[in-house]
This record gives structure tokens, C-alpha cells and sequence, in this order.
């Protein structure tokens, strides 16, 4: 009878499986790493949907869309997290994600009544350095001194794109100027945020492009109060980061459900100390200590999502003809 009973228990198990629907949520690496926001959100969500989220990690931000563009209809996401306002009018020209219906009471620095893409976090993007070192004040006094700089690539991740977008929000048609004289402080282009943070933290460069908001994990996490954010008078470019569901998923209203608690407390209050960013909806405890510390730039940058989309292709040749000399 051993048998049979534990070839039952088996069949038990695996039609218990074969109901439990999966949802599926294409994200950047850092989202779904162990110190990341994955892991929590997981839990949480599962133990309110009666279902299996899964992630899967797909590089950084902007390899999120070329990867979406590849599969097509074909993808396995159902949705899609870890774009931001630089990629959603490319995203939606492919015609790949459906209208959605969230609720929420955002505390964005900028209106939002998107109806494709939801936010779920932002920030400033920002330099960070030893705050025991000087630190320039602006992209000009940045390229005129000897600081040695790792950046990360706009063909693959959301702060390297961002960084194309703030040299050409600030400086225009000076921008090739600007990434001329960048261009003797790069020690290296990753291709995504992890990879450059880790070596700044190896001390293969003196600064890093990141977020004002990175000190937070180091004072929080790390009770190491060693780094800051330097502060640029031309102003701070933003990141609003986003999640949309794709018009071919199978399961769309597990997705909507997924978007809606994307904005909901059991999600918000674990981005500021795992993702570190500023939550798209603040939490109910409101944000951890710490955070009051973190520089908020006076001057906010940030470009409709169109016009960044038409300047991409011109941005992204300023800098690849600048770093090639």
C-alpha cells in the first residue's frame, strides 16, 4: 500500500501544481537579486494571489525592451518591470503592451496619468563619491578635473541612457562638447548599474553614476556614512521607473492584479530599503530615517517621454563619437 499511497500523494502534489497559475515578470537583475526587491515582493504577493510570481532577470533596464522586442508576442512575460520615461514611447510603438487601470495616490515630483505603464519607484540620477573627497559641482568642472569615472552603458541600462538624457536636457546642443572632455575621465562603460557600483567599490574610480539616493544604502544597510551624492548645479535628471503588461499574456487579470498591488503598501514600503529609490506611493510609516539626510537637487530635469525618444539615436552618437577619439 506504500506505494500507491505515495504515487497519490505525488499526483496530489503535481495537480495542485498544474492549478496554481504563474505569473511571470520580466525585471533587471539588481530587482530580483537577493538583496534586491524580488525576493519580498515574491512572498508578499504570493500570499495575497494564490498563485506562483516568478522573475526572471533580464540584464539591466533597457535590455528589458530589446529582449520584450525579440520575443514579440511569443514572450513568456506577462509583465514587464524596470523600464522608465527614456523607453516607454519605444515601448509602446512595438504595440506589445495592453492599456491597464491602476489606482493610486502617487507622490511623484511630476503628474502622472499614463494608462500604459505604472510607476513604481524614482529618483535623481547623481554621481556618488567618498564624501571625505571634493566633489565638482557641475559637468563642466567634472570633465576639467583628474576624478576617474565608471558609467554605465545607454544601449543596455536606464542610468546609462539616463545620463545621455541629462547631458542633453542641461546642455542641448553643447552636449558634445560635455562628453568630449567626459571622455579622458571613463574608466570603463558596464553594461549595467551592479557591475559599475562594484567597481567603484573596489576603488577602481573615484566616482560613479548612480543615485542620490544610494548613500541611504550605505548610511542604513551599512552604518557606513562614507558616501554622498555630489550635486550638480545644472540640476538632476529623473527616473521614473515603470511596469506595463503585455497585450499577449496569458494571464492578464493575475497582471492587473500584480500592477494594482505593484502600488500598494505591501510593495511601496519594500522599495526604500531594497531597491533604494524613492517609492512611487508613500508608505504608511512613511520613509525609513535616513532618507532625510539625502541631497534633494533644487533643479529637477526630466523629458517628456517623446521628445527623449527622439533624441535618443542623436544622443546615443554624440557619446559613442565622443568616447571613440
Amino acid at each position: 500500500m506504500k506505494p500507491l499511497f505515495v504515487a497519490s500523494a505525488l499526483l496530489a502534489a503535481t495537480a495542485a501544481t498544474a492549478d496554481t497559475p504563474e505569473l511571470v515578470v520580466y525585471t533587471y537583475d539588481s530587482f530580483v537579486s537577493e538583496w534586491g526587491p524580488g525576493p519580498a515582493v515574491e512572498q508578499a504577493f504570493e500570499a495575497t494571489c494564490g498563485c506562483d510570481l516568478k522573475f526572471v532577470g533580464a540584464g539591466d533596464g533597457a535590455a528589458l525592451l530589446a529582449r520584450i522586442k525579440l520575443e514579440g508576442e511569443r514572450s513568456d512575460a506577462d509583465v514587464v518591470l524596470g523600464l522608465d520615461t527614456n523607453l516607454t514611447a519605444a515601448a509602446k510603438d512595438t504595440g506589445l503592451f495592453a492599456p491597464i487601470s491602476v489606482e493610486a495616490d502617487y507622490a511623484l515630483p511630476v503628474a502622472w496619468n499614463d494608462e500604459v505603464f505604472a510607476p513604481y519607484d524614482w529618483g535623481y540620477f547623481a554621481f556618488v563619491h567618498n564624501a571625505a573627497a571634493d566633489a565638482p559641482t557641475n559637468f563642466k568642472a567634472l570633465g576639467e578635473s583628474d576624478a576617474k569615472i565608471v558609467i554605465q552603458d545607454p544601449r543596455s541600462s536606464t542610468p546609462g541612457l539616463g545620463l545621455l538624457m541629462w547631458v542633453k536636457a542641461a546642455y542641448g546642443d553643447e552636449a558634445p562638447a560635455i562628453w568630449e572632455s567626459l571622455s579622458d575621465n571613463i574608466v570603463t562603460v558596464t553594461k549595467g548599474w551592479s557591475e559599475a557600483y562594484g567597481l567603484f567599490l573596489e576603488g577602481e574610480a573615484d566616482m560613479v553614476l548612480s543615485y542620490t539616493t544610494s548613500p541611504a544604502y550605505h548610511l542604513i544597510a551599512e552604518e557606513d556614512d562614507s558616501k554622498a551624492a555630489a550635486v550638480f548645479d545644472e540640476g538632476h535628471y529623473m527616473q521614473v521607473e515603470v511596469a506595463g503588461k503585455l497585450a499577449a499574456s496569458d494571464q492578464p487579470d493575475l497582471a492587473d492584479q500584480f500592477l494594482q498591488f505593484m502600488v500598494s503598501d505591501g510593495f511601496q514600503s519594500i522599495i526604500p530599503t531594497t531597491n533604494w529609490m524613492y517609492p512611487a506611493v508613500i508608505p504608511a510609516d512613511g520613509l525609513p530615517a535616513g532618507f532625510e539626510t539625502l541631497v534633494n537637487p533644487e533643479k529637477a530635469l526630466l523629458l517628456p517621454e517623446q521628445e527623449a525618444a527622439d533624441l535618443r539615436a542623436k544622443a546615443l552618437d554624440e557619446w559613442r563619437t565622443a568616447l571613440s577619439r
